[in-house]
């Protein structure tokens, strides 16, 4: 029971934050967006390490 009160007011300061605040994750959300977009883009990549480069000097 307390555990459920205690992840309830967890949630509730989540949800207040925005109307006090006005901040949201959308940012977050459009660059994981991106990120999708891009890999979508560059399918059978092997270099990894050249691919996070990439990633890194068009978003960064």
């Amino acid at each position: 029971m307390q555990e459920n009160k205690r992840n309830r007011l967890s949630l509730a300061e989540h949800f207040l934050n925005f109307f006090n605040n006005r901040s949201t994750n959308a940012s977050a959300e459009s660059f994981n967006a991106k990120i999708k977009a891009f890999r979508a883009t560059s399918r059978g990549v092997r270099d990894t390490t050249f691919f996070l480069f990439r990633l890194a000097k068009i978003y960064a």
